[in-house]
């Protein structure tokens, strides 16, 4: 006779995830993720809210940012996981709590993409090529659905490559503030003015802290490619703080470069201040600044993706206690 049948038997454990993460890569995850659009447009709205010195409220932010990392390193080197903030809910508040953020996270997550998605057909595209935005956006997700299907190595292959050409795009409008100034044209005293006719020095460093802040923001993105990581016990706090700090170093910067090349106002006034610095050093095309930008939405498309494939499997019941029936 045939044994009967048996409930609730154990199914085989899903195949672990491939450690493909070094510690450089995951560097450049973290960096392409933190170098995202922002910086491009905060400027000029930290300027109005701090004065020239967009440099103090740069650096601020990231002592801010530097303190909650801290907090994520400790986290991801007792729990290297998939799954992230979730899973780090549910063992602190339990399954509901745990649902609750990985779902927020996760709908954040989507919504990023589409915008992303739509913006890179938008304006940017529109400076090389008239395309219908509902064509290229659907194109545009499914070469990022396909390379992020190809495995993580290649996804962050190619992060690495939009990572370098993001912090270009920001080494030039450094070299061109630079150049501004060795011309004789810029004008150093602005980097001292911190403070707007309605606050005092304090508030306005506050007040731009808080908006720089979110030029910082994705590196807690990371934390869902943990157990793709080798020796993430090793390898994410030495990444996590080697990419802020050069963040922090490329934005405070950056800061310098716009406040001594172009007058505040005119920075407060722009939706592309870094813009105003390149028209200000003249001789360098706009277009290439264009190109630069699709490359980050491109970059931050990719990141989120991966981020959010992640964070769902990581949100799957826990892989031992999965049964069958």
């Amino acid at each position: 006779m045939n044994p009967p049948p048996v409930k609730n038997r154990p199914a085989d454990p899903p195949a672990p995830l491939k450690r493909a993460l070094t510690t450089p890569l995951l560097y450049f995850f973290i960096l392409g993720d933190v170098l995202g659009a922002g910086v491009y447009v905060l400027v000029g709205q930290i300027a109005a809210e701090s004065g020239g010195a967009v440099w103090a409220p740069l650096l601020a932010a990231l002592c801010l940012a530097l303190l909650t990392a801290a907090s994520y390193a400790e986290l991801v080197t007792k729990y290297p996981r998939a799954g992230g903030a979730s899973h780090y809910a549910t063992l602190a508040c339990g399954p509901f709590f745990g649902f609750l953020a990985g779902f927020c996270m996760l709908a954040a997550g989507v919504v990023s993409v589409a915008a992303l998605a739509r913006g890179f057909g938008g304006d940017y595209l529109s400076e090389f090529v008239s395309l219908p935005v509902v064509l290229v956006t659907v194109v545009f997700l499914t070469a990022l659905a396909l390379l992020n299907a190809r495995g993580i190595s290649e996804s962050t292959r190619a992060n690495v490559v939009a990572t370098v050409i993001e912090v270009g795009g920001l080494l030039v409008v450094i070299a061109l503030g630079a150049w501004i100034v060795l011309r004789g044209d810029g004008d150093t005293g602005r980097l001292t003015e911190l403070g707007t006719p309605a606050k005092g020095p304090v508030a306005a460093l506050l007040g731009g802290a808080v908006l720089a802040y979110y030029s910082f923001v994705g590196f807690e993105t990371s934390v869902n490619v943990a157990e793709e990581t080798r020796d993430p016990r090793r390898s994410y706090p030495r990444a996590l703080f080697g990419a802020l700090l050069t963040a922090g170093a490329v934005y405070a910067l950056v800061g310098v470069a716009a406040t001594v090349a172009v007058p505040t106002a005119t920075l407060t006034e722009s939706s592309g201040p870094l813009l105003e610095v390149v028209r200000a050093a003249g001789g360098v095309p706009t277009e290439l600044f264009g190109a630069i930008a699709l490359v980050a939405v491109a970059n931050g498309a990719l990141l989120t993706g991966i981020m959010s494939s992640r964070l769902a499997y990581g949100m799957a019941p826990p892989r031992s206690t999965v049964m069958s029936g």
